[in-house]
């Protein structure tokens, strides 16, 4: 099977190469194709795979273009791991964002719709070429912000356009460790949209294990997520919120901990993988070591602010080895050899969540197998949740309208609506501060 990765000069690429070194059997991915913009990205992210592959005798084939019609035509899969406007984009979005106030984050508030207003057009046109050059590929969408994305994308590839995220799986897995039960054996109730999901439930052997975590003080101060919302207001959830609600529920302190940083987190991922990129292109150097150690630090470091405000000290050792290229072998396996499995991941609603229309891309359980995903029946959400998941997908609705129409009203709208932008007068100053650093929403006019 053929591989396409669009992005694949990407950092993230090595951690979906060492999954396929280690899947076998029928079936497999056999020739992996990694398509960027960026020459040199590309170069370094091979040295990389390289050495991965060293002495693996039937490791997958690679080979790198700069023509995405190439690595696209005639692909299995189709992964989609674009930046656009790359780590200095990310870095401005931050910027403008907190010199307003607001939160700049890349998949939340107006860091997020700003980055949407970026990249929809882009994921577009990647969908388009998709279903002219390999209609029957299935698109396994990893580009943030990944539920508004993956829904532009649905609309010109329906079902075969899946997103994923490893963060409602390292919750699951947190959860289920602290409860002392294995992962693999445990049906995690979740669902939401991307970044925007709660733990309702975690069931072993048919029994809820949840109530007795929520009433545990010492079982929910042992892991990240009660550490960072705090044993007090789970209970009042009554549920484990996805770690990008802190940004909800403490904004205001998430906000003053990210004005206080010394660098935003963009601009510090965007200095950290400049040096890595430099590094590779000395020949003396491994760079399968330089990716490790780079990578390590990224991961310490991950959300590091609003721990900092919480005073939920360091990141567990269990958490800083990722997951989302596990979740994205766990699919292709599914799709291609019908090995049936339960995924939590981004699809089309399909009356999953009544508050939502059939088309709305939500994040939750669903069955796979080779007829692609499909989304489970859950119980509906709390009134709490229900306001903010509708709140947050009028936004997305906004986001897709405006790199529809082009129009400048309607982007100031998006950023208006959002939960986490106060003012309409903010609003319209964002889109105007961003259309000044980014060229790529040249296309916002009257």
């Amino acid at each position: 099977m053929k591989l396409a990765i669009l992005g694949g000069g990407g950092f993230r690429v090595p951690l979906v190469y060492g999954a396929l070194l280690g899947d076998r059997g029928a079936g497999r991915v056999t020739r992996v194709v990694l398509h960027d913009v960026d020459a040199g990205r590309l170069r370094a992210i091979s040295r990389v795979l390289a050495e991965q592959a060293a002495g693996v005798s039937d490791a997958p084939e690679v080979s790198t273009t700069t023509d995405p019609d190439e690595a696209l035509r005639g692909a299995d899969f189709v992964f989609s791991a674009i930046r656009v406007g790359g780590l200095e984009g990310r870095a401005n979005d931050e910027r403008v964002a907190l010199a307003e106030g607001v939160l700049g984050q890349e998949t939340v508030g107006a860091g997020g719709i700003a980055y949407g207003l970026r990249t929809v057009p882009v994921a577009v046109d990647i969908a388009r070429r998709v279903a002219r050059l390999a209609p029957d590929a299935w698109v396994i969408n990893f580009t943030n912000p990944a539920g508004l994305v993956t829904e532009a994308m649905s609309r010109h590839l329906g079902d075969r356009v899946i997103g994923i995220c490893d963060s409602p799986v390292g919750l699951g897995r947190r959860v289920a460790r602290v409860l002392g039960a294995r992962p693999e054996e445990a049906w995690i109730d979740y669902v939401g949209l991307n970044h925007l999901g709660w733990v309702r439930g975690l069931r072993v052997a048919g029994q809820d294990q949840l109530p007795r975590l929520l009433a545990d003080p010492a079982l929910l101060g042992s892991f990240e997520e009660g550490r960072l919302f705090g044993a007090d207001w789970l209970r009042s959830l009554g549920a484990i919120p996805n770690e990008y609600l802190h940004y909800y529920y403490f904004n205001r302190e998430a906000v003053r901990a990210y004005q206080r940083a010394d660098r935003t987190r963009g601009a510090f991922l965007r200095d950290q993988q400049e040096s890595f990129y430099a590094g590779t292109a000395d020949p003396d150097v491994s760079a399968l070591e330089l990716w490790n150690r780079t990578r390590e630090e990224r991961e310490a470091t991950y959300m590091s602010e609003n721990r900092e405000a919480a005073g939920a000290g360091e990141r567990e050792a269990d958490d800083l080895s990722g997951g989302y290229e596990k979740v994205a072998l766990a699919l292709m396996r599914a799709i291609a050899r019908d090995e049936r499995t339960t995924l939590i991941l981004n699809v089309r609603n399909r009356g999953t969540l009544s508050p939502l229309d059939e088309d709305a891309v939500i994040e939750a359980p669903c069955l796979v197998d080779a007829n692609g995903a499909h989304p489970v029946s859950v119980d509906p959400l709390p009134g709490h949740a229900v306001g903010l998941v509708c709140a947050v997908k009028a936004v997305e609705r906004e986001v897709l309208a405006a790199a529809r129409s082009g129009s400048r009203g309607t982007a100031v709208k998006a950023f208006a609506l959002h939960p986490l932008v106060d003012s309409v007068s903010v609003a319209r100053r964002l889109v105007d501060a961003y259309t000044a650093v980014h060229p790529g929403l040249a296309y916002l006019g009257g």
